[in-house]
C-alpha cells in the first residue's frame, strides 16, 4: 500500500506546488493567519475529511480515522510566514508588502494537504488514526504549539511526527537526531541611559555608544571564557540603536539580541552571567541599565526509538539516498513542546534550490519544490513503521 500511496503523491505533484506557490503569494505572520487557516479548513471540508478550527488559536486538525484499529498519530505542519519583504524575482512572489514566506512553511502545508487527500482514497485499508496537525505561529514565542497542547487536542495522540523543508541541505537528504537536535532559542534586550553631550566635548558626558560597544564584545567572552568548552552556546546581538547626529554623543543606546543553547544549566549561567557584565560595565561607567531576557521555546529532543524509526522510514522512500543523523542546529523550534509531552521526533527534508544559495529568513529564500512530496512520503512512511510496534 506504501507504495500506492506514494504514487499517488508524485501524481499530486503539480497540485502540490499550486498550493505552495498560492500560499507563497499570500503570507501571513504569526498569529495573524485567518486567511491561511480558512484556506486549510475549506480544503478539509471540499475532502470530506473531519477538522476543527481555532484550535489554540489559528490552528486547524483533520483526523483521519482508517478502517482498521490501530494508533493515533500526529503530523505536524505550521502554516506562518515572517515580516520579511520578498525579494525574489519569481511568479509566486509575495504579493502582501513587507510578509514572506521566507522559511518554507508553505511547503509544508501543501505537503501535509495532499498527504491528507492522498489518504482519504486509502481510509479504508488505514490501521489507526492520523490527526493532520496545522499548527499556526511557530516563528514567534510563545508559539503555537503549547497553546494547541493545552487545549486538550492532542491528549489522545500516541506520537507526533513532523518535518521541516530544509534550504541549507541538498534535496534526497534527510537529517535527524536521536537527542537534542534544535536549540532553544531566547531573546533579550538591554537599554543603556548614559548622559549625551556634544561630539566635541566627550569628558562632559556618558556615552551610551561606547558603554553599548563595551557590552557587544564583553557579553562574547561567556561564551568562550565563562562556560565549560564542552558546553555549546551561542550570544548574538542582532540590533544596535543610538544616536541622532554625527556630533553629537548619544545618552541612550538599545541593543537586541538572541541567545541559543542545548543545556537547562548553560542557559541559566548565561542569563547570571549577563546581568553581572551588563550591571558591571554600567556601573563602572555611570551609566544606568534595563535587562530584558525573555525564554522561548525549549531544545527540541527527539526520542530516540522514534527518531529511529524516521530513519528506517526513509529507506522506503526513494527520492532519498542518504539519511544520516546530525548534530544539533542553533535554530529554534516550537515543536519541541510536542516531544515534551508525546514520543515522537522531528527531522529535516533537504530542500536546496540548485543556484539559490540563501537560508532560511533570508529576503531571497526559496525551495527546490520537488521536496513537498519528499517531506509527505517520509511522513507517512514513518507512521505506517510506528503502527508497526
Amino acid at each position: 500500500m506504501l507504495q500506492a500511496i506514494h504514487n499517488k503523491l508524485d501524481e499530486l505533484y503539480p497540485e502540490m506546488v499550486d498550493i505552495r506557490r498560492y500560499l507563497h503569494q499570500y503570507p501571513e505572520v504569526s498569529f495573524q493567519e485567518t486567511k491561511t487557516a480558512q484556506y486549510i479548513a475549506d480544503y478539509y471540508e471540499k475532502l470530506g475529511i473531519p477538522y476543527e478550527k481555532n484550535i489554540g488559536g489559528n490552528g486547524v486538525i483533520a483526523t483521519l480515522t482508517g478502517g482498521k484499529p490501530g494508533k493515533t498519530v500526529a503530523l505536524r505542519a505550521d502554516f506562518d510566514a515572517l515580516p520579511i519583504q520578498d525579494e525574489k524575482d519569481v511568479p509566486y512572489r509575495s504579493k502582501v508588502d513587507g510578509v514572506m514566506h521566507a522559511c518554507g512553511h508553505d511547503g509544508h502545508t501543501a505537503s501535509l494537504l495532499t498527504l491528507a487527500k492522498t489518504m482519504k482514497g486509502f481510509q479504508d485499508e488505514l490501521p489507526g488514526t492520523i490527526l493532520f496537525l496545522h499548527q499556526h505561529a511557530e516563528e514567534y514565542a510563545p508559539g503555537g504549539a503549547k497553546p494547541i497542547i493545552e487545549s486538550g487536542a492532542l491528549d489522545d495522540v500516541d506520537a507526533v511526527f513532523g518535518t521541516h523543508l530544509w534550504a541549507t541541505t541538498p534535496l534526497g537528504v534527510l537529517q535527524t537526531s536521536k537527542d537534542v537536535f534544535m536549540a532553544g532559542p531566547d531573546r533579550f534586550d538591554i537599554t543603556v541611559q548614559g548622559q549625551g553631550g556634544h561630539g566635541g566635548y566627550p569628558h562632559e558626558t556618558k556615552d551610551a555608544i561606547t558603554i553599548g560597544s563595551q557590552l557587544v564584545s564583553q557579553l562574547q567572552q561567556i561564551v568562550s571564557r565563562r562556560l565549560d568548552p564542552l558546553k555549546t552556546a551561542v550570544i548574538s546581538i542582532g540590533q544596535f540603536e543610538a544616536g541622532d547626529a554625527f556630533n553629537v554623543i548619544a545618552d541612550k543606546a538599545k541593543l537586541v539580541g538572541t541567545v541559543r543553547y542545548l543545556d537547562k544549566d548553560v542557559q541559566d549561567q548565561v542569563m547570571k552571567e549577563m546581568e553581572k557584565i551588563i550591571k558591571g560595565i554600567c556601573v563602572a561607567n555611570d551609566a544606568t541599565y534595563t535587562f530584558n531576557y525573555e525564554k522561548g521555546y525549549p531544545p527540541l529532543v527527539n526520542h530516540a526509538e522514534e527518531a529511529e524509526l524516521v530513519l528506517k522510514a526513509s529507506e522506503n522512500v526513494q527520492a532519498i539516498h542518504t539519511a544520516e543523523e546530525v548534530k544539533p542546529v542553533m535554530a529554534g523550534e516550537d515543536f519541541a513542546y510536542y516531544t515534551m509531552e508525546k514520543p515522537g521526533a522531528y527531522f529535516f527534508t533537504g530542500a536546496q534550490k540548485e543556484g539559490n544559495p540563501y537560508p532560511h529568513h533570508h529576503p531571497m529564500f526559496d525551495i527546490d519544490e520537488r521536496a513537498i512530496p519528499t517531506a509527505a512520503k517520509t511522513l507517512i512512511a514513518a507512521y505506517f513503521e510506528y503502527q508497526k510496534q
